[in-house]
C-alpha cells in the first residue's frame, strides 16, 4: 500500500541538499515525496501533507512593511508557497515549515517578520551554522514538546529574519536564549507546525526525526 503523497515545496532552482535530506527522511517513514516549484503553482498536485523547506527571505510587502535590509527575495516561490499553504490550510492538511517555511505560514496567517535580527540578539551568536549550536527552549504543554521529547533540545540556525507578530490561531512553542520565536504551532490543528531551525540537516539526532514522523503519523 502507497504512503501519503507529502509535498515538498522549492526554488525553482538550486537547494538540492536540504530538499534531497527531507525527501529521503519522509521515505523513511514511509511516505512517498514530491517536489513541487514554482513551475506548479497554477496545477498544484495534490497531497496529503506537505513540507515547506527554507530559502530565501519572504518579501516584506506580503505583511505590509517596507524592505529593511538589501532585497534577496523569489516573488516565484512567494506565490507558489502562498498557495500551497492555503490549499493545506483548507484542506486540513497537516504542514511543517522549515526556516522560511514558518515564517510564510505565519505572514499567511496574517502576522509579521522581524527583518533583520542582529539588533535582538544579546546572548546568542547571529553566526550562520549547520551545526547544533543553539539551545532552545520548548514551551511546557505543546504539540513541540510531545513530538521532540526534550525541553532543550540543540538547534542550528541559519536565519537572519523571524517571526514577529504571531498569525491568527498560532501559538509560540519554541524560543532561544534571547526570546526569540523559534517555533510556531496551531492551536486545534491535527499538525500544524513551524521551526525556525532545519532539522532536515540534524537527521542523526532523533528529536529532530521526529518532526518528519509526528508530520507523516498525522496524515488521516
Amino acid at each position: 500500500m502507497a504512503g501519503p503523497v507529502v509535498a515538498v515545496t522549492g526554488p525553482e532552482r538550486g537547494a538540492v541538499g536540504p530538499r534531497t535530506l527531507v525527501a529521503l527522511i519522509l521515505k523513511w517513514y514511509g511516505a512517498e515525496p514530491v517536489q513541487v516549484r514554482p513551475r506548479h503553482r497554477d496545477s498544484l498536485p495534490e497531497f496529503d501533507a506537505v513540507v515547506v523547506t527554507g530559502g530565501h527571505d519572504v518579501q516584506p510587502v506580503l505583511y505590509g512593511a517596507e524592505p529593511e535590509v538589501k532585497p534577496k527575495y523569489d516573488p516565484d516561490r512567494d506565490e507558489l508557497e502562498k498557495r500551497v499553504i492555503h490549499k493545506a490550510l483548507a484542506e486540513g492538511r497537516p504542514l511543517l515549515g522549515i526556516c522560511r517555511g514558518a515564517q510564510l505560514l505565519n505572514v499567511c496567517l496574517g502576522g509579521t517578520l522581524v527583518q533583520d535580527l542582529r539588533l535582538h540578539r544579546r546572548h546568542t551568536s547571529h553566526r550562520r551554522t549547520l551545526l547544533p549550536l543553539k539551545a532552545l527552549q520548548v514551551e511546557q504543554r505543546t504539540r513541540l514538546l510531545s513530538i521532540m521529547g526534550e525541553e532543550h533540545p540543540s538547534i542550528n540556525s541559519l536565519h537572519n529574519q523571524a517571526i514577529d507578530r504571531l498569525g491568527r490561531d498560532l501559538r509560540v512553542s519554541g524560543r532561544d536564549r534571547d526570546g526569540i520565536v523559534q517555533a510556531v504551532e496551531k492551536f486545534g490543528s491535527p499538525f500544524l507546525v513551524g521551526v525556525q531551525w532545519h532539522p532536515e540537516f540534524l537527521l542523526y539526532s532523533a528529536p529532530h526525526r521526529r518532526l518528519f514522523k509526528a508530520l507523516v503519523e498525522s496524515v488521516s
